[in-house]
């Protein structure tokens, strides 16, 4: 059995492949998918079954779904916006899912066209429906440590969403720093927020490395008991809601960053660069 002192999640089939213009093929990002569980990865973000449409880089969700080659021990969560999404997910087999709204109001009306409040109205239905299918619940909040519409966001606005995805049953709560503007001293406070109605061990961080400040931010959450982050290999992807943004934190880079500190992974850093090396040639 593998020992993990800290958990990885890869979001790069996901988050980082629905930024990219290219359209990458299904059994392309199947095998992205697979190489990214043979390193090691716990938890791979498989795709999203959002409007094709919305995200026409991943309007093959249900083919790559059903094409999935299920690796002992790897989760693979989807996105669903809404119940249809949800419905959808579950006919082609997903067992994990994740709900995405945000702290700002801006982002959330630009990201998925309704409030915060509704959101999360629309998002209860939908991970009670899940839970009660056994299904494993993630929670996104976007915009934890700045808007690229509104600028600054109010920590206790974080924890606010955050405790009412917790609630509503989701079993873990991803706290996002969308547009990479975190700075290390601001990582207390959010976290602290978020905490006060979310269990630790139950938060994860989600950073962006715009200013080179992600391994920072990554040593300011495991000083606070933080121990899941996520990451996207080779850097891959963005947000197309948030202007600028120009990727997640490097899968790679984190798990040598942790293994330097003496934190176990079980991820091979190697192979998840391979695996992003891999996917940035197809996108070239």
């Amino acid at each position: 059995m593998t020992v993990r002192d800290v958990t990885v999640v890869e979001v790069g089939p996901r988050d980082g492949l629905q930024n990219e213009q290219a359209i990458v093929p299904a059994d392309a990002k199947l095998e992205l998918i697979d190489r990214l569980a043979a390193a090691g990865l716990p938890v791979v973000e498989a795709t999203s079954f959002v409007s094709p449409r919305a995200v026409p880089q991943l309007a093959d969700a249900d083919e790559v779904m059903r094409g999935l080659r299920r690796a002992p021990g790897v989760r693979y969560p989807v996105l669903v916006p809404n119940t249809r999404g949800l419905e959808r997910a579950q006919a082609a087999g997903a067992t994990e899912i994740a709900v995405f709204t945000a702290a700002s109001e801006s982002f959330t009306q630009a990201n998925i066209g309704m409030s915060i409040d509704r959101s999360l109205e629309v998002f209860e239905a939908v991970v009670g429906a899940a839970r009660e299918s056994g299904m494993w619940v993630r929670g996104y909040v976007s915009t934890a440590f700045g808007c690229p519409y509104e600028g600054a966001v109010d920590p206790a606005a974080v924890g606010r969403v955050a405790g009412a995805l917790d609630a509503m049953g989701c079993d873990e709560v991803s706290i996002g720093d969308t547009i990479g503007v975190a700075l290390p001293g601001q990582v207390p406070d959010v976290v602290g927020a978020v905490s006060a109605g979310v269990p630790i061990e139950r938060i994860a961080l989600h950073l962006h490395d715009t200013r080179g400040n992600a391994l920072r931010n990554v040593d300011a959450g495991l000083e606070l008991g933080v121990r899941t982050f996520d990451s996207s290999a080779g850097g891959l992807g963005g947000c197309p809601f948030a202007p600028g943004a120009p990727g997640n934190l490097a899968t790679e880079s984190l798990v040598e960053h942790l293994h330097t500190h003496g934190l176990q992974t079980g991820v091979d850093a190697a192979a998840a660069a391979d695996a992003g090396a891999f996917i940035h040639r197809l996108l070239a």
